[in-house]
């Protein structure tokens, strides 16, 4: 379940996992009932929540507590760590930028991690030098280490924090937590897991570097020091006002539904057909298939697909077209087979459409009816009119004729809607059944992506060569239907 914050970008799942430190280090946060680990990269926030367990309990704090002493902050970072902390970074940035990838650390509550914090600060152990000397010089403005450590007391009601504006102060808390389970459990989704996503405020970006570490110390080669400390005056200012939440909103991750459909009707198109704002037909195959799944799904909207489509007066028969159905941010997600057997015998309910093998598929599935699309084939049923009269030798060298390979600019018909150009395909097999004299059936096996119309009456010379030019006289079609797609896709189910 997907939660899309305006403040930060955040992520739940039962499912716990390593966290990885990044560029600035890791962050792990911690409510009373909840525990929350953050991974910091460049662009956004992951927070993982564990929602399933009960509060911790003393035994586990003792081990967090053990856990926190010894994985607190190397040696080597505890100057680093005085000096944050007296320019009014909280402690769990502190943490983060002190490159701490535990998140039994982050854990403790806020008061907690602030007295632990304290007391590793201020045990006089071996300090390991820095690892780069600072250039900068001496200043009236620079104190020891020692003297701001004195004059800080992190047990006080904190400040706002200069690196996270407050976010891993304030939006930690049990209360902010308990916000947003409410809103999760009030929002009537199924779900067993969710993702808590929190937006960055553009404020933090520009506070914490995005850059690698080359391109700052050749920024760094560049600058002097004078003009270093004018306009990167040290510590950066605390903020007057923390970061708020803007608003909560919950969003389910999309369910793929996979079938087949037929189209027996000559006057309803694939999809609304709508032009100038007016519509044209009274229905169409979209609508009656995800009339149903919308319903029984609970979802917001909806975005089809299928494997080609055929025009509003084209039947399509045998086994029928692939397609697939995106429901968007569906409220119901435990849906059985029998279920979706219903769902099927509902939508079949019309002697327009039929649907078969309808089932739940997974989005990197859908790809598989796409992929290679124009090398598939299609199969078609064309009633042929010619304007001189036929005898039945005269449509039957068709049937010879293999692998017929045509060039098709883009119809008339459709260049509102696609680009101009010149497109190679081919007609595998023909083979022809003659009527009267002006008529004949012809059946097709093609490459898919192949105009069948314009095949027949080469569309003003567009298509070369076309069945009216190989038998010197005007053709065209009556009745067109798709006897087969033949795409081995979405898995056959039984009746």
């Amino acid at each position: 379940m997907f939660v899309p914050y305006s403040l930060p970008p955040v992520h739940a799942t039962r499912t716990v996992r390593s966290v990885c430190p990044a560029r600035a280090g890791v962050a792990g946060l911690c409510a009373a009932h909840t525990c929350i680990r953050a991974e910091h990269c460049p662009s956004a926030w992951v927070l993982l929540v564990d929602i399933a367990g009960p509060c911790i309990s003393s035994s586990s704090w003792e081990f967090i507590r053990k856990s926190h002493e010894m994985l607190l902050i190397e040696e080597k970072y505890k100057s680093i760590a005085k000096l944050l902390l007296s320019s009014g970074t909280c402690p769990r940035c502190v943490l983060r930028f002190c490159c701490v990838g535990s998140s039994a650390s982050y854990r403790l509550p806020y008061k907690n991690l602030a007295d632990e914090l304290q007391k590793f600060l201020s045990n006089d152990g071996d300090i390991a030098p820095p690892s780069k000397k600072v250039r900068l010089g001496d200043s009236e403005e620079c104190r020891s280490e020692t003297e701001i450590t004195r004059d800080t007391d992190v047990n006080e009601a904190p400040q706002t924090c200069n690196l996270c504006l407050g976010i891993l102060q304030h939006l930690c808390s049990t209360e902010f937590v308990k916000q947003i389970f409410h809103k999760v459990q009030s929002a009537g989704y199924e779900f067993q897991d969710f993702v808590f996503s929190v937006s960055l405020p553009p404020q933090l970006l520009v506070r914490e570097s995005v850059f690698t570490r080359m391109a700052v110390v050749k920024a760094l080669d560049k600058i002097t020091d004078d003009d270093f400390v004018t306009h990167f005056p040290w510590p950066p200012s605390s903020p007057k006002t923390t970061c708020q939440v803007i608003d909560i909103q919950c969003n389910h991750a999309s369910v793929f539904v996979a079938g087949r459909y037929n189209k027996y009707s000559r006057t309803l198109p694939q999809t609304p057909w709508v032009i100038d704002g007016e519509r044209k037909m009274e229905s169409s195959v979209e609508e009656l298939i995800t009339e149903q799944l919308m319903t029984v799904f609970q979802a917001d909207s909806f975005n089809f697909s299928s494997s080609g489509r055929e025009d509003v007066d084209v039947r399509t028969l045998g086994r029928g077209r692939p397609f697939a159905i995106e429901l968007v941010n569906p409220h119901r997600v435990r849906v059985t087979e029998q279920v979706m057997k219903d769902l099927q015998q509902k939508i079949n309910s019309t002697d327009k459409i039929k649907v078969r093998d309808l089932q739940i598929v997974t989005r990197e599935a859908v790809a598989h009816m796409k992929e290679g699309e124009e090398e598939k084939t299609k199969c078609y049923s064309a009633l042929i009119w010619t304007e001189k009269t036929i005898r039945k030798e005269d449509v039957e060298f068709l049937n010879d004729i293999k692998e017929l390979k045509i060039l098709q600019k883009t119809p008339l018909r459709v260049l509102h809607r696609r680009p101009l150009a010149s497109r190679p395909r081919i007609i595998h097999t023909m083979k022809s059944e003659y009527m009267d004299e002006h008529h004949f059936r012809l059946y097709l096996k093609t490459q898919a992506g192949t105009y069948i119309k314009e095949f027949a009456h080469g569309d003003f010379g567009r298509t070369v060569p076309n069945i009216g030019s190989m038998m010197k006289t005007t053709a065209d079609i009556l009745e067109l239907d798709v006897e087969s797609v033949d795409v081995d896709w979405p898995p056959a189910l039984e009746d």
